[in-house]
Order: structure tokens, then C-alpha cells, then sequence
């Protein structure tokens, strides 16, 4: 068994996320495609988001001597997984925080939800908006099956997917009103 910090994979998240500005810098430096001020902005909220993410959804929320609790792994205990893909069976289990764990997750994904489109000129739709951020939610399940202190929910996937589509909405909504105004 091992233990991965916070730390260290926010520094593996910072490592790749230099590595894909920088190639995108190199690819579009001598053309007029560069990133703009206003671009990369946007780009570190995003990159913030991954981060913060990435604290809530695989780290415990108490903190251990005053520090944030790290991820166990251990390859005897990785089968069976922990998986549920029976919607809405354990969302209003009678434990304390289940309305905690809605709003949460449903909460946690609508700036996803309005930065994604922001970012990338692509996800010109809600629709393309909602894909790519439930495809960021279906990353971090399968990804949380590597921990056997993590579970990988169908309902999370449900929430954060909703969450992305409020988020969405507010997005295309705003812009929406100031083309009309």
C-alpha cells in the first residue's frame, strides 16, 4: 500500500497542465492564433477548477493532524470495486449528509458547466457543453476505482452531469442577454 498527497497530485495536475500550455504556445507562436490575455484567464479558471476538483472528490474531507488525508492504494484491495450503476438506489440513503452529498455534487460541477464553454470555442452548445463535463465526471469515476476507500457512483455521475447542465445554462443565458441587450 501507498499513499499519494494532495500535494503530489496537484503537482502532477500543474506538471501536465504546463506541459499542454506550452504546446499549445509552441504550436501557435508564430501564427495569429496566439492566446490571448483574456484566454489564458479563462484557461486558469479552469485549471483551478481541476484542482479544486480534484480535492473534493478524491481526498477525505476531514483533515488528519491538521492536514489534508491522502489517497490509499492498495492493489489487494482493488477488486471487488466499489461501483453503483443502479440510479437513484443509495441517493437518499438514511446517513447523515445525503442532502449534503445532492447539493454537493450537483453544486461542485455548475462552474464546469459555465467555464468549459468559455474556454473552448468548441462547446458552442449546451449540448456539447453537458457532454464534455460529463465526460469529466465519468473520468474521475473510473478513475476513483483505483482507491478502495472511494466508490464510483452512477448518481455522482447523474448530480455532476445536472450541475454542468446548470451551469451551462447560465452560461449560454447570460450571453444570450447581452446579444439581446
Amino acid at each position: 500500500m501507498f499513499k499519494i498527497s494532495f500535494w503530489q497530485v496537484s503537482a502532477l495536475i500543474t506538471i501536465l497542465w504546463v506541459f499542454a500550455r506550452y504546446c499549445v504556445w509552441k504550436k501557435y507562436r508564430k501564427t495569429a492564433k496566439q492566446p490571448t490575455l483574456s484566454n489564458e484567464v479563462k484557461l486558469l479558471m479552469f485549471y483551478a477548477c481541476i484542482i479544486i476538483l480534484a480535492r473534493i472528490v478524491y481526498f477525505p474531507w476531514h483533515h488528519i493532524n491538521g492536514r489534508i488525508g491522502a489517497l490509499n492504494f492498495n492493489f489487494q484491495k482493488l477488486f471487488p470495486p466499489r461501483v453503483n450503476l443502479i440510479p437513484f438506489v443509495h441517493l437518499v440513503d438514511n446517513y447523515a449528509g445525503w442532502q449534503m452529498n445532492i447539493i454537493g455534487n450537483i453544486s461542485m460541477f455548475i462552474p464546469i458547466g459555465i467555464i468549459l464553454p468559455a474556454c473552448f470555442k468548441q462547446l458552442k452548445t449546451v449540448w456539447k457543453t453537458i457532454i464534455a463535463g460529463s465526460s469529466i465526471s465519468l473520468f474521475i469515476e473510473i478513475t476513483q476505482l483505483m482507491f478502495y476507500e472511494r466508490c464510483s457512483d452512477v448518481d455522482d455521475l447523474i448530480m455532476n452531469t445536472t450541475g454542468v447542465l446548470i451551469g451551462a445554462l447560465i452560461y449560454f443565458g447570460n450571453k444570450k442577454i447581452k446579444r439581446i441587450r
